[in-house]
């Protein structure tokens, strides 16, 4: 699209990255099934192998699907690129990549999603990397826990699986005060609903499995560059300010200014680890942002309606969604979510463990699945599946326990699923 007119949301979501095919004027993006591409010539082949030039050399690297995925998730989110690849757990590793080395730490929020608390802190010392968990609601906590070797704060915009709310400004002023970006999971928002760009976010990762593709049918990822940090204002980020010696000493952030983030995350990230986005899931995740602002729209609409009758049940203990008038985050969904406070909460259910699994079995159109953000409506218990390789305190900090069940609203009816929900607790708590 032209650098005209500013669109808004709902044509961006469907035009954004995307033009007629030069060859065929097909209309839709099509699938660019291919692993490699011609040269023009040995020149062409040198200069875009040298990074001089920009272009599709192998589909490890780039592919022009995929590129189409990027341009328009990094102007959904009002980032300068994007980088896509293959799982919203490939983003997170291929986000703190650049940035980390061997005795670095990133100090990460406690209200993750179980299998990111189990990938920082297990699987990433394998790197030499370390993470810090902190409650990110006690500031001087987060304060405390950065040290010289603190290479980024790592959080949820929408915390899965509580859906508690981040407070994303005071985030990012802490980590612009210590010289480090904050990176936000935005998975549960989406766009749509939050753009921690615009709150201070230095960069933002998706799983584009969830809401982005919103059917269920792909995994992916996405990593977008805000292009605003200066990554050679200190010596903490030598694979982005210090010359790269597999570019014969090409300094990724002189070189590219802001979108040095975004070439690195191509040009040696997917390089070098191969977390590749195939075509065909790029392909099934642009259809489905087309529609994501009406998704997300009735996304709201039936998790406020079903959040409040969840409230009001006796057998329910608590229901953790945000845009509830009683949660403590719910002046700072009016700040950060005027749209509303998503999809994605928890509650508690009287009779514990057991009555949860009971729950969890009885349910008829809610689908018990290890997943969220689809069209369907989904529950899970998080502290036998999701979160089962947490400690038991691990589990309460993220809001996982055994008590607790994980609901990912639809956009089905809302009285069928109040309905259905009734029928399966009245069989949980008999």
């Amino acid at each position: 699209m032209s650098d005209g007119p500013t669109y808004g949301f709902d044509t961006l979501q469907i035009h954004a990255g995307a033009r007629p095919d030069p060859a065929t004027g097909a209309r839709q993006t099509p699938i660019y099934q291919t692993t490699a591409y011609v040269f023009r010539d040995a020149d062409h082949a040198a200069a875009l192998f040298n990074l001089q030039e920009v272009g599709y050399i192998y589909s490890r690297l780039t592919n022009p699907t995929v590129a189409v995925l990027q341009e328009r998730v990094a102007t959904l989110e009002g980032g300068v690129g994007a980088v896509c690849c293959s799982s919203g757990h490939a983003a997170q590793i291929m986000a703190l990549f650049p940035l980390m080395g061997p005795g670095c730490n990133v100090v990460a929020s406690t209200r993750l999603y179980g299998g990111t608390v189990t990938q920082f802190s297990q699987t990433i010392k394998r790197f030499g990397w370390s993470a810090k968990f902190v409650d990110t609601d006690d500031l001087d906590a987060v304060k405390a826990a950065i040290d010289d070797n603190t290479r980024a704060v790592f959080c949820e915009s929408i915390a899965n699986p509580g859906g508690y709310v981040t407070d994303i400004r005071a985030l990012a002023d802490v980590a612009d005060a210590a010289g480090i970006p904050l990176i936000v999971d935005n998975t549960s928002a989406t766009p749509y609903l939050c753009r921690p760009i615009e709150h201070g976010a230095t960069l933002v990762v998706h799983s584009t499995t969830k809401y982005l593709t919103g059917n269920g049918t792909v995994t992916g990822g996405c990593i977008v560059d805000s292009g605003k940090f200066d990554w050679s204002a200190n010596d903490k980020f030598p694979s982005l300010s210090a010359p790269e010696p597999a570019y014969h000493g090409l300094k990724f952030h002189e070189t590219f200014g802001p979108l040095a983030f975004t070439f690195h995350g191509i040009a040696v990230g997917l390089r070098d680890l191969g977390m590749t986005m195939n075509p065909q899931a790029a392909h099934y995740t642009l259809m489905g942002i087309e529609t994501l602002s009406l998704r997300m729209q009735r996304h709201v609409e039936n998790a406020e309606k079903i959040a409040a009758w969840l409230e009001k049940d006796d057998r329910v203990d608590y229901v953790t969604y945000a845009g509830l008038p009683s949660s403590p985050y719910y002046e700072r969904v009016k700040k950060y979510y005027p749209k509303g406070a998503g999809a994605l909460f928890t509650f508690a259910v009287k009779g514990g463990y057991d009555a949860c699994v009971k729950l969890v079995n009885a349910l008829e159109i809610f689908s018990h699945v290890a997943n969220l953000g689809d069209a369907r409506s989904l529950i899970i218990h998080s502290a036998s599946t999701t979160h089962r390789q947490l400690t038991p305190e691990q589990q309460e900090a993220a809001g996982a326990g055994p008590n607790v069940v994980r609901v990912s609203i639809g956009i089905e009816d809302a009285d069928d699923l109040i309905a259905d929900l009734d029928q399966a607790l009245s069989k949980a708590c008999a």
